[in-house]
């Protein structure tokens, strides 16, 4: 299918053969500069996609690690709390403190009340429960999980 108009102009005498192969030819090469126009931005697009597809593995990538830390954080507080607790004693004496503004109790030897008054010892929480380890102990705690540590009278 011919162009109309060029088909009727041929016809009518006022244009050539050649000249209307001349004017296809710079419609061609017209249209061929306007597409690689085009595409330039489309390929700046392409760019800012994969920049923030990047900027967003950056991100995800960073809060794995995070996550690893913190796991890794928890894992080495628990085996500190593993391997420094102490024993209590079931018919001790009861010793109150406050966690998360309920009066919690725990049963210890008289002479525990006493390192636990003074800052010697202090209370950490286990899973579900508490320990009592030595004040060195909570201090480690302490600097990897805050809020495993209950009750500790420092500076006494």
């Amino acid at each position: 299918m011919g162009n109309p108009l060029k088909d009727q102009l041929l016809k009518a005498g006022l244009v050539s053969k050649k000249q209307a192969k001349k004017v296809e030819h710079e419609k061609r090469i017209s249209r061929q500069q306007n597409q690689g126009k085009v595409q330039a931005p489309q390929s700046n697009q392409v760019r800012e996609e994969q920049a923030a597809h990047a900027r967003r593995n950056q991100e995800l990538t960073r809060q794995r690690a995070e996550e690893a830390r913190r796991k890794e954080q928890k894992a080495q507080v628990k085996q500190l709390i593993e391997s420094n607790r102490l024993a209590l004693d079931g018919r001790g004496e009861a010793y109150f403190f406050a966690d998360q503004n309920k009066v919690k109790r725990l049963f210890v030897a008289e002479e525990m009340a006493e390192q636990l008054s003074r800052g010697q010892l202090a209370i950490v929480r286990l899973g579900n429960g508490y320990e009592v380890v030595p004040a060195k102990v909570a201090h480690q705690i302490a600097n990897r999980d805050p809020e495993a540590v209950v009750a500790f009278h420092q500076g006494g």
